[in-house]
């Protein structure tokens, strides 16, 4: 057995210890028939966080994951891997929020999750959950206050050792941490060299709060597009992918990476003993800002997030 890299942590508000970079698990087309197979082959390489979520349809093969690596002894026991999965806008209502978990639980096979994140801080009517068949009048008013206390229950029970948000700009995060007796330990959004999103990433490091970065990427191949990033990486001998998981890095955030092909599984881990130069981050700062998503996307492959952005007032 190849020996697998050890990812860094960081230390939650809570007292939780989690991975620095993690698995995805959002894909459209879901490749259910091997999906197990290829988180497991993640277990192996080194991978000890994974993120999925009720809307990914992956918790299943997630949890089963879990298992076959235990009963394969890649790893000893549940507690050495880090579970994050969200709560969906069907489900965002307080008396939802703990069959929604448990439901989640059930599908993962699991007693707890590491981390239950509100998805978006947007309500829909209840009912299935469905990535794409929703309009503007399924959106209700979103009861932050009751939503945020059902999520504390949760947490309170220990069938979330964490609990945070997604999604979350600075105004939503404000509202939250006035109303919250539990603070959210970590805040999930967009993050690329193309989308830096530094005034959240200031704003939660003010209140304590972790960001982690999804589309780390950027949408639409933003990084590769980007002759900056090209040139720092050819520089560094380094792919264009490390560099810009690298810049993420180095911002204090952990990455949520997604690539079920083994070698840059590999590649994506081997971010962690080198350093952008000074110099380096100068010029990443220069790169053109827009933010990934646009409104007619309905099938990229962390979701159809702008169209929901778009009906909720207020800034990402």
């Amino acid at each position: 057995m190849e020996e697998t890299m050890h990812v860094p942590e960081v230390v939650l508000n809570c007292g939780y210890k989690m991975p620095l970079l993690g698995m995805g698990t959002a894909a459209y087309p879901m490749p259910i028939d091997d999906l197990t197979s290829i988180l497991v082959e993640a277990i192996e390489t080194g991978y000890r966080h994974f993120d999925t979520a009720a809307l990914y349809g992956s918790e299943e093969a997630v949890g089963r994951a879990v298992a076959e690596a235990i009963d394969r002894g890649i790893i000893k026991s549940r507690q050495q891997v880090f579970i994050t999965s969200k709560l969906w806008c069907t489900q965002a209502h307080p008396q939802f929020v703990l069959p929604a978990l448990k439901n989640t639980l059930g599908k993962l096979g699991l007693e707890y999750v590491d981390l239950y994140l509100i998805h978006w801080p947007v309500s829909m009517k209840p009912g299935p959950v469905d990535m794409l068949k929703f309009k503007k009048e399924d959106i209700v008013p979103f009861d932050m206050k009751g939503v945020w206390k059902a999520m504390e229950e949760c947490c309170r029970l220990g069938l979330a050792k964490s609990i945070g948000v997604s999604n979350f700009s600075c105004t939503k995060l404000s509202q939250l941490l006035q109303i919250a007796n539990i603070p959210p330990a970590v805040n999930q959004v967009e993050i690329n060299v193309a989308w830096q999103q530094q005034k959240l990433l200031e704003y939660c490091k003010e209140k304590g709060v972790h960001v982690s970065a999804y589309s780390p990427l950027g949408s639409k191949g933003a990084s590769w597009n980007s002759p900056i990033i090209n040139d720092i990486a050819t520089a560094k001998q380094k792919s264009i992918p490390q560099v810009a998981l690298r810049w993420i890095y180095e911002q204090g955030a952990s990455v949520i990476v997604k690539s079920f092909n083994k070698e840059r599984m590999k590649q994506n881990l081997e971010i962690f003993d080198w350093e952008l130069s000074n110099e380096d981050n100068f010029k990443i700062q220069d790169i053109p800002q827009k933010k990934g998503y646009n409104g007619e996307d309905f099938t990229h492959p962390n979701g159809p997030y702008k169209s929901v952005d778009e009906i909720w007032d207020g800034e990402i």
